[in-house]
């Protein structure tokens, strides 16, 4: 019996592309949906008579890798105000939390889906 394969070569050549566009396009996703996070997470804690410049630390920063792309969105603890985050999101025994890196997370999530949906679509077709 003898199989004749053929077209594998350009098969490969256009997964090759696929996977590339993929990892291109997530990190994108990944990139839009943080940015949107954080200036929602801003928005959320804006105005706060003793957190002023609270908001002005919360930054966005992403990585894009062989594994893909990850986004670490929070206050800078080197910007004023920074290392009060935690206080200021989970609260103390004497402090109320006042939630809004998580609730603009979550508000995000849905977008984060989306941008990823796209981006396989533009990979695979």
């Amino acid at each position: 019996m003898t199989v004749i394969v053929t077209g594998a070569q350009e098969s490969a050549a256009a997964l090759l592309r696929s996977v590339a566009m993929l990892e291109r396009n997530s990190g994108t996703a990944v990139a839009v949906t943080a940015g949107k996070v954080k200036r929602s997470a801003q928005q959320r804690i804006s105005g706060h008579p003793y957190l002023p410049a609270y908001p002005y630390s919360i930054t966005s920063t992403v990585t894009r890798g062989p594994m893909g792309a990850e986004a670490e969105i929070g206050p800078d603890k080197g910007r004023r105000q920074g290392p009060l985050g935690n206080i200021i999101e989970y609260g103390t025994v004497n402090n109320a939390p006042i939630p809004h890196l998580g609730p603009a997370l979550d508000e995000n999530a849905d977008d984060l889906i989306h941008g990823i949906e796209i981006a396989v679509l533009q990979a695979f077709r």
